[in-house]
């Protein structure tokens, strides 16, 4: 098979690789259909995680269907089409059983982490993938959701809903804060609105982002590169401060905004990864009942979020913007690394031709709701159908 194959910082290759082979009984071996590319393969390539090793195969995000099961797997079979999450659990260790499937203990001691896909084991930017403990880390898709929504599902709903908003206490008539506007911003802006704020505040730099961001939910948008951008936000509480504020950047810069703006009582909810220390003013903090969150997400809601995905009560398809095929994937990492200047949120890695070509990335969620879903048939999975 071929596979994008990491070999340092800065160096990778689709090249052909060894097909993937059942290694333990909850093992399961799926042909992927499509993927994509995380802000994390991006610190990979950085050289942020030395403990990814040179030769691994990238990516824990994808749709595919399964090829081969385990021996000790019941609930899955061959032909099942299911969605890979971005954490690899077993389900039975007790962090597991307590929900915190990102810091699964293994009792058999095969892997050891949660996140291993892409990071100590081999990924899914990839024409095959191994999922270990398969009937806890994948997801049956439901007839009617195409790749473009479940893909969305493996790591950016689950990361911007749980980290963000659970991790936050968001609740109704509060007041949200969300420091940036990428991809995992925006699911937080938008898995926001399920808990009923009353104002969900998007804060940036970059003005098309904010843009998208009113599209996902936002109500208010505040671009941070403004002098008195901190005044704006206030100004939108009464002077009170935010309720919430999520940082989803990962900079120290955006962590103290997020320090800034929240309420006393309120909470700081940390999404973005940071690839150095923060500095905690603690002395000014200390006073102000302030609850600060971290955490790697545990993707014990994605059956929660597919859910609603697939009755269009989240419009997940509005997060991609770009299309490639699989032997594209090294184009579709300069477009991702560089999404500022190609005005790109998430980018589409699949196994055949083009289906629609790139999507103009000025549609509204709105828009692309109104445009995808046709009498219950949705565009990105009938090629006979243009996009624009």
């Amino acid at each position: 098979m071929k596979a994008l194959v990491y070999s340092g910082p800065g160096n990778t290759s689709w090249q052909e690789v060894p097909l993937p082979v059942i290694q333990h009984p909850t093992d399961v071996i799926v042909k992927m259909e499509a993927t994509t590319i995380c802000g994390t393969d991006l610190h990979i390539l950085k050289g942020d995680v030395p403990a990814v090793a040179s030769g691994r195969i990238l990516g824990h995000e994808g749709v595919g269907v399964i090829t081969e099961v385990g021996s000790g797997v019941t609930r899955l079979a061959v032909g099942d089409r299911v969605i890979v999450s971005c954490i690899s659990s077993c389900g039975r260790c007790e962090n597991c059983r307590a929900g915190l499937y990102s810091h699964c203990l293994d009792p058999e001691g095969t892997v050891g982490i949660g996140w291993i896909l892409g990071h100590l084991i081999d990924g899914t930017q990839a024409e095959y993938v191994r999922i270990p403990f398969g009937e806890n880390s994948l997801y049956k898709v439901p007839v009617g959701v195409s790749d473009a929504e479940a893909v969305l599902l493996s790591d950016i709903l689950p990361t911007g809903f749980e980290i963000g908003v659970q991790y936050g206490r968001v609740k109704p008539g509060d007041v949200v804060a969300v420091i940036g506007s990428g991809p995992v911003g925006l699911a937080a802006v938008m898995t926001s609105r399920l808990y009923g704020p009353s104002k969900v505040i998007a804060v940036d730099v970059d003005a098309a982002r904010l843009r998208r961001a009113s599209d996902f939910g936002a109500t208010h948008t505040v671009n941070s590169a403004e002098d008195d951008w901190k005044e704006q936000v206030l100004a939108l509480t009464d002077g009170a401060g935010v309720d919430v504020a999520i940082e989803a950047v990962g900079i120290p810069a955006t962590f103290t905004m997020a320090t800034q703006i929240v309420r006393p009582g309120g909470h700081v909810a940390n999404v973005g990864v940071h690839g150095r220390p923060v500095e905690l003013p603690l002395n000014e903090l200390w006073i102000a009942n302030i609850t600060i969150s971290t955490g790697l997400v545990n993707t014990n809601t994605l059956g929660m979020l597919l859910k609603l995905v697939a009755q269009r009560a989240l419009p997940a398809r509005a997060f991609v913007t770009h299309e490639f095929t699989f032997d594209q994937v090294e184009a579709a990492y300069e477009v991702f690394g560089n999404a500022a200047q190609n005005d790109a949120l998430k980018v589409l890695i699949h196994d055949g031709p083009r289906l629609l070509g790139t999507a103009s990335g000025s549609e509204s969620a709105q828009d692309i709701a109104e445009k995808v879903y046709i009498d219950g048939i949705d565009r990105f999975d009938h090629p006979g159908t243009a996009w624009n």
